[in-house]
């Protein structure tokens, strides 16, 4: 039995490192930047009247849709704002060095522009269920504004995303913090039995949350969200100021080891780069598909609005949190200690900064950072299914769902880190091709949009 989950590791992790060649990268870097030149760095030029609509300045009354764009980014940023930022950038920098991160920069600035495309497709292509409910995501945008003859690239988006969702790597990391801050220092640990016992528990809270929908899932988020910004952003730059003799230093070491080629695995710049841009991916999904799900559920009428919030996401959550976990964990010196990986790299930085409470902050705002992940990541896997089996059946996938937080929980880390990046991958392919092929028409709306805020005298 062992010699059968050893070749399944093995085949995983081959795969894995496979479809993230450089045809993958050129697709999201590459097609990336198609979009970042192509729309003439429009999206950056109105960052700011994007806060504006996240604020609600501009929303009307019975547009159609079923959250605000305040709570469709907060969902969005439950599912990316999570251990991905906590967890994600420890394994980054641990794998790829602290080049990784500049990487991670790189993939996110441009990932904004790719959120805006995909996003603002999500809106101008939402299709009806068999409800005849108004639903978005890259399979709508696929079989609306490709044709049906596209079909089965959407079905293939939606199978994967069923798979790519599933909050494994979530439960794996809130076992392992839960374990290193509260059981193992009072001597309750039991190894695999409370590795078991804490996925149940897990499964039955997300369970009570997700069963309510995406209202209530949003409602929750809109909550959390900020509180566990704010949380974790006061704990890490409390941690830099007690370390800001070396904060010029860690951040010369992230530019210059990513293009040193000197990364933890010996590996070459292009190495560095992959690992970049998957944790990236993981981070802020952009070019993933998954935000363009929800998004597409705010209320608005104007596609383009929409899109501009999404090209916050990246930003938030790359740009702000993963750099502000990078320069704790690289100002502790703690991503070079051995036999740690993952979370505890993360938590051995909190411990070294904040002696006898540092682990205990970080366990609140992880708590919260999994917990509102698992919360809505589900979503996006029962909307997946939904577009294939109709919505009367789709409730099933939240029983698969839950119980695969169990298996998250008891599973190896580089297992579960292999599955979800090999998913992605394959989520982001049609995700891509569609954005490109409709960018266009996104040009065309951003155009119309602009000149209409323009006459009536808002820009």
């Amino acid at each position: 039995m062992d010699t059968i989950f050893q070749h399944i590791h093995d085949a995983v992790l081959a795969f894995s490192g496979w479809i993230w060649g450089t045809p993958l990268l050129l697709l999201l870097v590459g097609g990336g930047l198609f979009f970042v030149f192509y729309s003439r760095f429009t999206p950056y030029r109105y960052f700011f009247h994007a806060i504006n609509i996240l604020r609600g300045k501009y929303d009307k009354p019975g547009e159609e849709g079923e959250i605000s764009h305040y709570e469709a980014l907060s969902t969005a940023l439950a599912a990316t704002v999570g251990m991905g930022n906590v967890s994600g950038v420890a394994v980054a920098i641990t794998m790829g060095g602290p080049g990784a991160i500049f990487w991670m920069w790189v993939s996110a600035v441009i990932g904004m522009v790719t959120k805006y495309f995909t996003i603002t497709l999500a809106v101008m292509f939402r299709g009806r269920d068999d409800a005849g409910v108004a639903q978005g995501g890259p399979m709508y945008v696929i079989q609306e504004g490709m044709g049906k003859k596209w079909r089965p690239l959407a079905v293939f988006f939606s199978l994967t995303a069923m798979v790519g969702v599933l909050p494994i790597f979530q439960a794996n990391q809130l076992t392992k913090v839960i374990r290193d801050v509260i059981l193992v220092p009072n001597g309750l640990d039991q190894g695999a039995t409370s590795q078991w016992i804490i996925g149940v528990t897990l499964m039955v809270l997300v369970s009570f949350v997700i069963f309510g929908g995406i209202k209530r899932i949003a409602k929750i988020a809109g909550k959390l969200v900020p509180l566990m910004v704010v949380i974790y952003f006061f704990s890490v730059i409390y941690i830099i100021i007690v370390n800001l003799e070396v904060v010029p230093a860690s951040l010369a070491l992230i530019f210059t080891d990513a293009f040193s080629a000197k990364s933890v695995l010996g590996g070459a710049v292009g190495a560095i780069i992959i690992i970049g841009a998957k944790r990236a991916a993981f981070s802020n999904e952009a070019g993933i598909g998954t935000a363009p799900m929800v998004q597409a559920q705010a209320k608005t009428d104007e596609p383009v609005r929409e899109g501009l919030v999404g090209m916050l996401g990246p930003a938030i959550d790359t740009l702000l949190v993963c750099t502000l976990t990078a320069l704790a964990i690289l100002v502790t010196g703690t991503w070079q200690e051995e036999g740690i990986d993952g979370i505890t790299v993360t938590v051995h930085a909190f411990n070294n900064a904040i002696p006898y409470v540092g682990s205990y902050l970080l366990f609140l705002a992880v708590l919260i950072f999994a917990i509102t992940s698992l919360f809505s990541l589900s979503y996006y896997g029962e909307k997946s299914l939904a577009f294939l089996i109709g919505t009367k059946k789709a409730h099933f996938y939240r029983v698969v769902y839950v119980v695969s937080i169990v298996l998250g929980a008891v599973a190896s880390l580089d297992f579960i880190i292999n599955v979800i990046d090999s998913f992605y991958a394959m989520m982001a392919i049609p995700t891509m091709i569609s954005a490109l092929w409709l960018a266009p028409k996104v040009m065309e709306a951003t155009k119309k949009y602009f000149l209409k805020m323009k006459k009536e005298g808002i820009l």
